[in-house]
């Protein structure tokens, strides 16, 4: 049970007026009756009273209540006083008679107490109210002769001056003049600059609720400088419900509606971008109608916190990240399934959203959403990039949503499509004002980087509760750490739902059940998994097999389920011998050569002075640099268009999983780095290729960002040779 759900005992006592009065003459009874079995001279009583009625009345002076109110309650205690006095005089404090007048003036303390209360707190909120206004009144003046002095303003007026409940800024409204409805670009660093404001405070301008009406934002305080823990809250929520990820700088929360509408997050290195997504990720596993799966082909690096609890530890019975794609080929085999399962429930909940009366399924626990975190889009080729752009596309009625993050907002990054369709976007610090004005449609231009300088703050723009969206505006993102990730975990793990069986009932869907399979001994190599992960382990491994020429895997063929050890015959190596899957149902590199050089071997047409020589060997490149094209490899009297440097780049990249650093390649190929890459560069201009992501590619054994080359993109200009044969 979480703190937020265990049972505490509440040693609190909140005592209001009339209590106090009860307790009060309850003492001034207790006295009586006890100072009259004593012998306690009537005397003591009223210099009791009196002392309480000065300090009363002192206390009332300092509080600054009206004088008849401290009139009233001193009055109070010196009615008490006469009352007790009388009962020691008489020795009655226990007869009916004395009980009687002591009943009625409880009472009448008691509402007495309760009325005073009641009209100072009316009068307190009446001064409070007068105080404000003419802080505000004197605030809307300053703003006046502001706005005419820094921008020559004439005819603009001041509506009102509203101060925020987290008592860090205010908001300005300001009518403009019909010949100048906006402020100028640079306005709000201008503001800022003439208020002194601290950074991590700062102005923020926004329309109004009319035309020609804008609102001033002033932070006064850094707020953006401490940090902000998750709040401790596991109760039950539903993706219908916004996804919080943090605070603005006016106190309210910062949050992101992933039903309908995908979502954009980007933020540099040392941002907080990895820790805002591990937030998202809370906020869709704390719901009990959301699939969350994930796509990182960089180490899984947003899953493996959440997949502790299940493949590790063992305190969680299920994984509360669904699925994991942490390579391109699981990553295609997941969107496979996400793409068909989108036609299949457009097709099989026509009677489920007739009955909601709307064009939309309607989610439960039952059939649940499906929301598909991305990290690191840069990494991905463009063939995974284009299946992303059909799920955010066509999945908003079938409840198919993706939350995509990267390092920058940049359009060689960021999809027509992903920006289009993504109406929550969140961009974290960021030291280029000009990915900010990418990322934002709107009020971008009036962003200033320096209003969320802090890691862990950045921009936020997203639909409001009426589906309309707001402006970026600055905030603080909450920090979740691992042990808090450890400590959520289990409590979340019971309320995971699962994937419906028509999403999954598709030809890809038959690759869902042994997903685990595939994913954890990559993930996890030789380390001991806990016994929760046998259920999910101990089914038999579907894999599909490969496309020859690019690598994609093929969903819709016949699965690969056993893994036989490959011969010389069976690899495709041999002569005449036909290209079969390996052991894992992959083509290999040698087997993928045989299928692109089909012809027999067979002497080649001398070039560039050359000798015509006897059979060589494929594998082996004895191009002259600047002439590989005119190299054919294959034979006179029907050669093939494809140059052979491209095919055994192509042939040596596939072999070592579809993706290599230029470096390693020329390496591998006994070449000049900057003479294969001079070389190869030619060759995909040639065939009108261009390398995602400017050409760089993440891999190795560090996993580094360098200059190299892709399978798909290679197979790409092999396939534009041999089409324009």
């Amino acid at each position: 049970m979480s703190k937020s759900q265990s049972l505490t005992l509440d040693w609190g006592w909140t005592v209001t007026a009339p209590t106090a009065a009860a307790m009060a003459a309850g003492g001034a009874y207790g006295l009586a009756s006890v100072g009259a079995l004593t012998g306690m001279p009537a005397g003591y009583a009223l210099l009791a009273a009196g002392t309480g009625a000065l300090a009363q009345g002192g206390a009332d002076f300092y509080q600054r209540r009206p004088l008849v109110h401290g009139i009233a309650r001193c009055a109070a205690w010196l009615a008490a006083g006469g009352w007790c006095a009388q009962a020691l005089a008489g020795q009655d404090a226990l007869t009916w008679s004395a009980a009687g007048w002591w009943g009625a003036g409880t009472a009448a303390a008691m509402v007495l107490a309760r009325g005073l209360v009641t009209a100072e707190k009316t009068a307190e909120g009446g001064r409070a109210a007068r105080k404000l206004q003419k802080w505000a009144n004197g605030k809307a003046g300053e703003w006046q002769r502001r706005l005419a002095d820094l921008f020559r303003l004439e005819g603009h007026r001041v509506d009102g001056v509203r101060r925020w409940k987290s008592d860090v800024g205010y908001t300005v409204r300001v009518q403009m003049p019909d010949s100048t409805p906006d402020l100028p670009v640079d306005a709000p660093r201008k503001l800022a600059a003439a208020l002194r404001l601290p950074r991590g405070g700062g102005v923020q301008i926004t329309d109004g609720m009319a035309y020609g009406e804008i609102q001033i934002n002033v932070t006064e305080k850094d707020v953006m400088v401490e940090e902000l823990p998750l709040p401790d809250d596991t109760t039950i929520t539903t993706i219908n419900d916004p996804i919080p990820l943090g605070l603005y700088t006016n106190g309210e929360e910062a949050v992101m509606r992933l039903l309908d509408d995908c979502g954009l997050l980007v933020g540099q290195i040392g941002s907080g971008k990895s820790n805002q997504v591990n937030v998202a990720n809370a906020g869709l596993l704390r719901t009990n109608d959301c699939v969350v799966w994930h796509i990182d082909t960089t180490g899984a690096g947003i899953s493996m916190p959440w997949l502790r609890s299940w493949a590790i530890d063992g305190t969680s019975d299920v994984p509360l990240i669904d699925w994991v794609a942490d390579t391109e080929e699981e990553a295609h085999i997941m969107l496979d399934v996400a793409r068909e399962g989108i036609s299949a429930r457009k097709s099989g909940y026509q009677d489920l959203m007739a009955s909601a009366n709307d064009d939309k399924i309607p989610v439960s626990p039952q059939v649940p959403a499906i929301l598909i975190v991305v990290d690191e889009i840069a990494e991905l080729p463009m063939a995974l990039m284009n299946k992303l752009d059909s799920v955010v596309n066509t999945g908003r009625a079938v409840r198919v949503r993706s939350l995509l993050c990267g390092l920058r907002a940049t359009q060689d990054t960021i999809t027509a499509a992903m920006k289009k369709q993504s109406r929550n976007r969140c961009g974290m610090r960021v030291s280029d004002p000009e990915e900010l004005h990418h990322l934002f449609a709107s009020g971008g231009t009036r962003l200033d980087p320096k209003a969320a300088p802090h890691r862990g703050s950045g921009f936020l723009s997203a639909p409001d509760e009426n589906d309309v969206i707001t402006d970026p505006a600055p905030f603080k993102g909450y920090r979740i750490t691992p042990k808090r990730t450890d400590h959520l975990a289990p409590h979340f793990a019971g309320r995971r739902p699962t994937p419906d069986a028509v999403l999954l009932d598709t030809t890809p869907g038959r690759y869902y059940a042994s997903r685990w399979a595939r994913v954890l001994p990559r993930l996890y190599g030789d380390r001991q998994l806990a016994a929760t992960t046998r259920p999910y382990t101990g089914t038999e491994v579907l894999r599909p097999p490969l496309d020859p020429v690019n690598g994609l895997p093929l969903t819709g063929a016949d699965p690969v389920t056993s893994t036989p050890s490959p011969s010389p015959a069976s690899t495709g190596t041999g002569p005449g011998s036909t290209p079969q899957p390996d052991a894992g149902g992959r083509i290999g590199g040698a087997a993928l050569a045989a299928l692109l050089n089909s012809a027999p071997s067979s002497p080649r047409t001398a070039t560039a002075g050359h000798e015509q020589g006897a059979e060589t060997d494929r594998d082996g490149i004895t191009a002259d640099f600047g002439r590989v094209i005119e190299q054919t490899g294959g034979p006179a009297d029907r050669p093939d268009p494809v140059p052979e440097l491209l095919r055994t780049a192509h042939e040596t990249v596939v072999a070592a999983g579809g993706r290599m650093h230029t470096a390693d390649l020329a390496a591998k190929l006994g070449l000049d780095a900057t003479a294969l890459g001079t070389e190869l560069g030619r060759l995909l201009r040639a065939a009108g290729v261009e390398r995602p992501g400017k050409g760089t590619v993440r891999t190795g054994a560090a996993n580094e960002s360098k200059s190299g080359y892709l399978a798909e993109t290679l197979a790409e200009a092999i396939n534009h040779y041999r089409n324009t044969q």
